[in-house]
């Protein structure tokens, strides 16, 4: 009978690592919870102290001491005491713990032992956050959640987009009534385009003016020109464009002071002005000068008229959402003060880290390092601010070109015409006639 259990053993051990891989491979969640959290919880349990210790988390208490008569009585030696923590929680994608932090100690001191942490439970990231004074929560993802993120769902809403999947498994959306104003920058290849293209194949359905200013000719944005109400491909354009956003924006103002509101929003329906978003692909080439005073001037007005529109458009329906390769002081000064205007924030893979520090530097030193560590490899991952002022990894859903331009021509019925945006334009034709 030894033999016969023998290969009976053996043949059920095949047979759960058989049915093991493909759980893992078809039902990562239920592989997870079965099989993976035992194992990470366990492991957690035990390496705590350890990495505690070597990653000076734990704390020193000195040892007590005691007068006998004229003689100095020492307690024990000194043991290092590892912070408090609690089980392992298991989540969708991981585990969570939450650690009762010593006196004196913050969270930047965990924020540097992440990387310890992934070593020691062998998983594939560690974020630490501080939900309150004195408590930081660890979180730890077994697996790279960006790397096949689902579609996941959001609800319809005007000015909404559900622009792909955040780290966490929830939905990544751009809502322009909570976060009125974006800036998106990326290197080219990190998947900045294709979240445009993203932006625009959502937002296509929805009552709104779509207005693009693209200065390399329209090659990004030309694409969807059909459900454009504007295109600007030049600078010249661009500043016409501009101005006579600026002017239709003193005519929403008028329209509030009449009717006695602070935005459109609580105008009546019928009264109420269609929301405009303006798309600005490459912001560098809105300001940078070959030197002659007509060029200077140019890029002067973008920028005085730019950051008036962000200064002012939020409670008046005027959007924007600006991208570039390249976002740096360098620019100008107007950069800077148009930055501080935009309060959503997308930095993918960029090409130098003052990109990343002017995307993110103001909000959060941790979110910088985080989108600085983003490979090439990672296409359409970028490093991404909320309404609530946090910040998060995401990954945007790839929406082929194809895709995206037989959208914008489906709902190109639904264009709104901007009468000001036309007779600007129109006046500047015929100026250069």
């Amino acid at each position: 009978m030894g033999p016969v259990l023998l290969a009976f053993a053996l043949a059920v051990l095949a047979w759960a690592l058989v049915v093991g891989d493909l759980v893992r491979r078809h039902r990562p969640t239920w592989h997870w919870y079965l099989i993976g959290y035992p194992v990470t919880a366990c492991r957690v349990a035990l390496t705590w102290r350890k990495v505690a210790m070597l990653n000076d988390l734990a704390v020193s208490r000195r040892p007590p001491r005691g007068l006998l008569g004229d003689l100095v009585v020492k307690g024990d030696p000194v043991r290092p005491i590892a912070p408090r923590t609690s089980f392992p929680r298991a989540t969708r994608l991981g585990l969570t713990v939450s650690v009762r932090l010593h006196a004196g100690q913050t969270p930047a001191t965990y924020m540097k032992a992440s990387d310890a942490l992934v070593h020691a439970w062998r998983v594939h990231a560690v974020r630490v956050t501080s939900p309150e004074r004195g408590l930081v929560l660890l979180s730890a993802m077994a697996t790279d959640p960006l790397q096949r993120p689902g579609l996941a769902t959001a609800p319809a809403e005007l000015l909404s987009a559900l622009i792909g999947a955040l780290e966490s498994g929830g939905a990544w959306v751009m809502n322009l009534r909570l976060v009125p104003h974006w800036l998106i920058a990326g290197a080219t290849r990190s998947g900045k385009s294709t979240l445009l293209a993203r932006l625009i194949t959502q937002l296509a359905p929805q009552r709104v003016a779509l207005v693009g200013i693209d200065c390399k000719g329209g090659m990004e944005l030309g694409l969807f020109a059909g459900r454009l109400s504007a295109l600007a491909t030049c600078r010249r354009e661009a500043v016409a464009v501009l101005s006579a956003l600026v002017v239709d924006m003193q005519e929403r103002m008028n329209a509030c002071r009449t009717a006695g509101v602070r935005s459109i929003w609580e105008l009546p329906d019928k009264l109420r002005p269609v929301p405009v978003v303006v798309l600005v692909d490459e912001i560098a080439e809105l300001y940078l000068s070959d030197g002659t005073r007509e060029s200077k001037a140019e890029a002067e007005q973008c920028s005085t008229l730019l950051l008036r529109i962000a200064q002012l458009g939020a409670a008046l329906g005027l959007h924007l959402v600006v991208a570039g390769q390249r976002v740096g002081s360098d620019l100008g000064s107007g950069v800077t003060a148009l930055r501080a205007q935009l309060g959503g924030r997308i930095c993918h893979r960029v090409n130098d880290p003052g990109t990343a520090e002017m995307t993110l530097g103001d909000l959060n030193k941790d979110a910088v390092a985080v989108a600085q560590a983003i490979t090439p490899e990672e296409r359409g991952v970028a490093v991404c601010t909320g309404p609530d002022g946090g910040w998060s990894r995401a990954r945007s859903h790839l929406t082929p070109t194809d895709e995206a331009v037989a959208t914008a021509r489906k709902y190109s019925a639904m264009t709104p015409e901007l009468l000001t945006i036309v007779r600007a334009l129109a006046a500047l034709e015929g100026e250069s006639k």
